[in-house]
């Protein structure tokens, strides 16, 4: 088998999740050539810790050598590297969100269909069985008309995590706050079990970190078959709990906690075309108190994925026009809650 050559723009905290991903799939031919980094004063710590070159953002689009370039910067980042990335030939896989704005969304799609590459965006959960499961259950019509969606998200960051990096906390680099930067991935299962809504309606404010965009937001959705949906979140309810997604339908409910389902009860479970699935296992606080507190499991079956999609021109489970759903819901909230958006 060929070997089909990564390299990671972007050395944060994200990018360690890449590098496993990577190495999960040496099966599949996948791996990691190089990296990338705008201090080359760092150059040498980089690839000592990654165990590859590290090299300019210009000379890892121009190597020959990489076949995919998997982008782990800021988010206001993401849509410029993209573009310039399926320009030099390579294959993208981009973090959340995509963009900050969906007039960047589209030019990445344009970007990468132009040139004939792949362009997939990582939100992780829909390749996490248990969400696909849930998926294929509300396909098969299990809870019934869906009625209800609640999406909890009592995160914790704190004002260190803000100061971190300083494109924390930003319109400019990070697009908004607990929604743009925590929330999207729940926002991202919502609009993919539920549907685009059609109207929405949100608060949103700064209550207690030093940062330009919200740390708190409660927003409601209505969707074209007239379901409801709400959204609460924060970044200051510490010590951090698990966040919560809930749905509901004429015929059953699911509530899951954290990645775990605590109910899925069905009117008759007897009619059910997909088995339900519980747990007995308490959800810890997970990313709701710390943002490594996720698994590598969902960013290893992304990889996997996208591999296929390359090599034997599968469907991508989230690529494009799929990274941008969440992305535009995002914004309709912000736009009615009357935050700054970039343009």
């Amino acid at each position: 088998m060929q070997p089909l050559n990564f390299a990671i723009l972007g050395t944060g905290m994200v990018a360690a999740y890449h590098r496993q991903a990577i190495e999960a799939n040496a099966d599949l031919g996948a791996r990691l050539t190089a990296v990338g980094h705008y201090d080359s004063a760092r150059f040498d710590e980089i690839s000592r810790a990654f165990g590859v070159p590290c090299l300019s953002e210009a000379d890892l689009l121009a190597s020959p050598d990489v076949d995919v370039i998997c982008i782990c910067t800021p988010s206001g980042q993401h849509a410029e590297q993209a573009v310039a990335a399926a320009e030099a030939g390579k294959h993208v896989l981009v973090e959340k969100p995509m963009a900050l704005n969906l007039a960047d969304a589209d030019r990445m799609i344009a970007a990468c269909d132009a040139a004939g590459v792949r362009l997939g965006v990582c939100f992780q959960r829909r390749a996490e069985p248990l969400f696909q499961t849930i998926h294929n259950a509300l396909r098969a019509g299990d809870l019934g008309a869906l009625s209800l969606g609640v999406v909890t998200m009592p995160y914790v960051r704190p004002q260190s995590y803000y100061e971190s990096a300083a494109w924390r906390g930003t319109w400019a680099l990070d697009g908004g706050g607990v929604l743009m930067n925590q929330g999207i991935h729940l926002v991202d299962l919502l609009v993919w079990y539920m549907g685009d809504p059609v109207e929405v309606q949100a608060s949103a404010a700064t209550l207690h970190r030093r940062i330009e965009v919200e740390d708190t937001l409660a927003a409601t959705l209505r969707f074209g078959n007239g379901a409801l949906a709400t959204i609460t979140a924060t970044t200051t309810a510490a010590p951090g709990f698990p966040h919560r997604l809930e749905l509901y339908g004429t015929n059953g409910g699911i509530q899951i906690e954290g990645e775990n389902v605590g109910r899925w009860t069905l009117v008759d479970a007897s009619q059910a075309q997909v088995e339900p699935v519980g747990s007995s296992t308490p959800a810890g606080a997970g990313s709701g108190g710390d943002p490594r507190g996720i698994a590598a499991t969902g960013h290893i079956a992304i990889a996997r994925n996208f591999i296929d999609a390359i090599r034997h021109d599968a469907p991508l489970l989230i690529d494009g026009a799929e990274g941008r759903r969440s992305l535009a819901t995002v914004l309709a909230i912000y736009q009615d809650a009357g935050l700054l958006v970039p343009e």
